[in-house]
């Protein structure tokens, strides 16, 4: 049985040491934003902590469904909606779909690293800088693509990754849940790191009810959905804040998923007030900005 850490030993201090998150104007007259991105692990939803189940095929076949039918469907959903996306992506799902992962690259979205094979992120793991160099090599060598975001498989982290991450030269990261707006990460040896982009946890679709047999997930109804989401992105209008989405093609990209998706963009856009943008186009705002304020 694993012995518990004493208590003594968790420091005083907060596990993020980041200054509060600065206030900068969204860009044209927006007063809020939307950070509209998804995670396609593909297969290594389910093969990441166990490489075993790769033989479970009905279980393959929930991550395979992104490649057969959920991708396609969500890059159809955006062109309607004349939405630009980013797309994280597992270098293994790069490997192993090429042709779904090209079809983004051509629609013209941005594609983020989610490292190889959806290993958690844990300190002191052997495994942490493979998993960040494998998954860049396949972006660049499969995609052409140099990466400037980043988002955790299983959305968690430690202070090796953040270090990482900054010398390999990526932009942002979109990992963390303890913010409404962007901020800069500050590493431990006091230098800045990442710009964070946080995680809006209510917008996570695979916590809505992600139909399959090991859920622990009840499946929620549209209604339920929507108000969640309608909600929290109208408090956020009155904040002036930011909502980032985690969202899943072989979750989004089923049929009544796909129909709420559908009329929660449309309410978005509706709004008239709210800048719906790339991971991207959100740091380079936010360092914009931050150059500007010195």
């Amino acid at each position: 049985m694993a012995v518990s850490e004493p208590a003594e030993r968790v420091p005083l201090a907060p596990a993020n040491r980041a200054p509060l998150a600065p206030e900068f104007p969204w860009p044209g007259g927006h007063r809020a934003a939307m950070f509209l991105s998804f995670d396609v692990d593909a297969e290594t939803a389910w093969t990441g902590n166990d490489p075993a189940r790769y033989g479970e095929l009905v279980t393959m076949s929930f991550g395979g469904y992104e490649a057969r039918v959920g991708t396609r469907k969500l890059l159809e959903l955006l062109r309607q909606q004349g939405l630009k996306a980013t797309f994280f992506i597992t270098g293994w799902s790069v490997e192993a779909h090429p042709a779904m992962c090209e079809a983004i690259l051509a629609e013209g979205h941005e594609i983020g690293h989610h490292g190889f094979h959806h290993l958690m992120p844990k300190p002191d793991d052997p495994m942490l800088a493979e998993e960040v160099e494998r998954g860049l090599e396949v972006l660049k060598r499969r995609l052409g693509v140099v990466p400037r975001g980043y988002r955790a498989p299983s959305g968690e982290f430690c202070e090796e990754l953040r270090v990482l991450l900054k010398r390999r030269g990526l932009l942002y990261t979109s990992s963390f849940r303890d913010d409404v707006r962007p901020y800069r990460h500050l590493l431990d040896d006091g230098t800045p790191g990442l710009i964070e982009l946080p995680v809006t946890a209510c917008y996570d679709d695979w916590l809505l009810g992600l139909s399959h047999r090991y859920s622990r997930h009840t499946i929620q109804p549209r209604e339920a959905v929507l108000s969640i989401w309608q909600d929290e992105l109208d408090e956020i209008r009155d904040w002036g804040g930011m909502v980032t989405t985690v969202l899943h093609p072989q979750c989004s990209g089923r049929p009544m998923r796909l129909r709420l998706l559908r009329h929660f963009l449309d309410y978005a856009r509706s709004c008239g007030d709210v800048w719906i943008a790339t991971g991207g186009e959100i740091a380079n705002h936010f360092a914009a900005c931050e150059a500007r304020a010195g």
